[in-house]
């Protein structure tokens, strides 16, 4: 994958034991390629289960020591601890060690990166396309990625080598790398992850703020649980997410208030044929979902007006 340090073997250190970089090192471990794989992480225990796991070889408690021999660092933050995080280890990892990240925020990391980091050292912002149950470390596993996409999003300086190493990196994990402009992959995350954030959570304050909350909580269907299905307990990295990405997050809900306007029309006029359009079209939609009929990166450009 890459040339290994003065021992011949790969060092990867994952920044951050969660759930995601819990999976990264199992998925890692079942690649069966001769690494060496470093863990850190601000809670002393996770260290401890994520070695106890098979997830990480060695738990390093300082930041700087499991970085400044590792030929990757992955850094799996949440995107309110990156930039402090880039800045405390740009002065101590060596040369061509290659950098990259999971956050589903790009662009202001990108940024940061380039900001931060010394020119020798490449930077590729990534993001797995995932379920992210909010299970932590214990609901890590080694197949998370399979066959998944996982998003990369590596700055014009990038060195193509380093980008390769990324892409690797990305196929180890069992997943498939898919590459895209920084800006423009906030611009889709904030329509299919961020604003479905904001809208479940204004759901669940209007539901709780109706006249008959305990009577409405006794009909709760599936899909209204479904619906308001949140990823964790931690509001700052909620506020953190929509606060980096919050240009294009304000493009996509000025666009549902839009929508929400036209629905309005449609059941005032008692308009049969146009309700029957507005699900038809939403069928289509699910139905090249399940086909994985990705529109390109230029196509999701025309239409939405997205890094213009």
């Amino acid at each position: 994958m890459v040339s290994g340090g003065a021992k011949g073997r790969t060092q990867i250190t994952i920044v951050g034991l969660g759930f995601i970089g819990g999976s990264i090192g199992l998925a890692l471990r079942r690649s069966a390629r001769e690494m060496q794989i470093v863990g850190h992480d601000r809670e002393h225990s996770r260290g401890r289960q994520a070695r106890g796991m098979g997830a990480i070889d060695h738990a390093e408690w300082n930041l700087i020591r499991a970085c400044e021999g590792a030929d990757i660092v992955v850094l799996a933050l949440p995107p309110e601890g990156l930039r402090d995080t880039l800045q405390a280890l740009s002065a101590d990892v060596k040369p061509r060690c290659l950098v990259t990240d999971t956050a589903t925020v790009k662009g202001a990391v990108v940024r940061w990166a380039e900001e931060l980091l010394p020119p020798q050292v490449p930077f590729v912002g990534g993001d797995p396309i995932v379920q992210s149950p909010g299970q932590g470390l214990d609901g890590a596993r080694a197949d998370l990625f399979q066959d998944r996409l996982y998003c990369l999003t590596p700055a014009a300086n990038v060195p193509p080598g380093a980008v390769q190493r990324a892409a690797e990196l990305v196929r180890l994990l069992g997943a498939e790398p898919y590459f895209l402009d920084a800006d423009e992959h906030d611009g889709l995350r904030a329509a299919v992850e961020h604003v479905p954030l904001l809208l479940t959570a204004l759901l669940l304050r209007e539901v709780a703020r109706c006249p008959a909350p305990q009577e409405m909580r006794r009909l709760t269907g599936q899909l209204l649980r479904h619906a308001t299905t949140l990823m964790s307990r931690e509001t700052s990295t909620y506020c953190a997410l929509c606060l980096t990405n919050s240009s294009a997050i304000s493009h996509w809900s000025r666009t549902m208030r839009d929508g929400l306007g036209e629905l309005e029309q449609l059941l005032e006029a008692r308009d049969e044929e146009g309700l029957a359009a507005l699900f038809e079209e939403a069928l289509r939609v699910k139905d090249a979902e399940r086909g994985r009929e990705l529109p390109g990166p230029s196509l999701w450009r025309q239409c939405f007006g997205i890094g213009r």
